[in-house]
């Protein structure tokens, strides 16, 4: 009995001593906190240079950021960010994951998140939200939409005809969400603003979508429980005929 509780006891030191399976003296020094498709496992990995596990953790209000819908892609849509709450709003609880960056992968992220700035999360704004413990040491830092002349975070513009929401991007960080359960997506969802009526489904197959992607169904089913303007959601087509092409038809396009 006596040599069970003392195994027992070196077990839990040795648990103690180590985190993500990497000895203390050897963590990374710098971790990343992502919100958005950072927290899909392959959209995180295809940056990495190699495989890198996450936890669940969440920042804090006092942190001073909400989650939403206000960074637009070059290409032509809009993207999640963190952005400053408006006179009136508080700030918000934002769930993600953390994850360990080494090597030449902070730059590799870097060079990802173009038009964010990369801003240090203060280690008591942030808790973990599963049996895996924090780092015990490292700096943890987070990319925030950047706007030239402003603070992080601030004169963000919202969705619209030329940058809506895209299907293929929110099924990303819904299907990110649903590794650690659907409570933590419905989560997610439910702390993110911005949600638009200008809501493209650009799916691969978007009229039969369980032929590119199983998890669509538990992905429709939250949204469409938790964000009113699901019901707005348009096929390439329809969105075209009703948001772009009456905007040809003023600038003289057409």
């Amino acid at each position: 009995m006596l040599l069970l509780l003392l195994f027992a006891g070196l077990s839990s030191i040795a648990q103690a001593q180590t985190y993500w399976g990497k000895p203390l003296p050897n963590q990374p020094d710098n971790f990343i906190f992502g919100y958005g498709s950072l927290i899909n496992s392959a959209s995180r990995n295809a940056t990495a240079s190699k495989p890198i596990a996450a936890i669940p953790v969440r920042v804090s209000t006092a942190f001073g950021y909400i989650r939403s819908w206000n960074d637009r892609s070059p290409s032509g849509f809009t993207a999640l960010g963190l952005r400053r709450p408006l006179p009136g709003e508080q700030a918000m609880t934002i769930n993600g994951v953390l994850y360990p960056v080494e090597g030449n992968d902070m730059a590799a992220f870097d060079a990802r998140e173009k038009g964010y700035v990369r801003v240090e999360v203060p280690r008591h704004d942030i808790e973990a939200i599963s049996w895996q413990r924090l780092p015990e040491r490292g700096r943890i830092w987070v990319y925030i939409p950047d706007m030239a002349g402003q603070e992080p975070g601030t004169g963000l513009p919202s969705a619209d005809a030329r940058y809506p929401l895209l299907e293929s991007y929110v099924d990303v960080v819904v299907e990110g969400g649903l590794e650690f359960g659907e409570a933590y997506a419905r989560e997610l969802i439910e702390t993110t603003q911005g949600w638009s009526a200008f809501w493209l489904n650009d799916r691969l197959r978007a009229r039969r979508p369980w032929v590119a992607d199983k998890d669509y169904q538990a992905v429709d089913t939250l949204l469409a429980e938790h964000v009113p303007t699901f019901a707005k959601r348009m096929f390439s087509e329809d969105y075209a005929a009703k948001n772009l092409l009456p905007i040809e038809e003023r600038n003289g396009l057409r």
